[in-house]
């Protein structure tokens, strides 16, 4: 029997957080809306942190732009030794949220404040898919 290891550490899902990563499992960026004043808010909470009220969970259009980044090219604790260089991004979802990920599949000199990304989700383990984001490209790189 072959034992995986994950290639990073992973989340601990709890009775806050398990709608989230039932939602990336299937594919599904998901945050949380107030019901009482439409608020919408990232990370995970109980109510809402604005007026106290019920949230809903809804699907993010998974749209997004780049706020801040930094690219790792040092990183001596394994995992992520293995991983370097990699971009860690803030992205500002398009629904108001501000989410971190690693910027993947791209140059890290290519990455910009203000590019668009789009999310999508790696597979670590049967329960856990990690949220990434990928460059969309833009309209001059659409044309060449």
């Amino acid at each position: 029997m072959t034992i995986t290891r994950p290639t990073r550490p992973l989340p601990l899902p709890d009775q806050d957080t398990s709608v989230f990563w039932d939602g990336t499992r299937n594919g599904k960026l998901l945050i949380q809306r107030c019901t009482a004043c439409s608020r919408t808010q990232f990370y995970p909470r109980y109510f809402c942190t604005l007026c106290a009220a019920d949230i809903e969970w809804i699907e993010a259009s998974g749209l997004g732009t780049i706020y801040t980044f930094s690219i790792v090219r040092q990183n001596g604790t394994p995992p992520f030794d293995s991983l370097v260089p990699y971009v860690l991004a803030m992205v500002d979802l398009d629904e108001g949220v501000r989410m971190m990920g690693n910027v993947v599949d791209v140059d890290v000199d290519d990455v910009a404040i203000g590019q668009r990304v789009r999310v999508d989700f790696i597979r670590e383990t049967e329960e856990i898919w990690l949220p990434m984001w990928r460059r969309v490209p833009d309209d001059a790189e659409m044309a060449r």
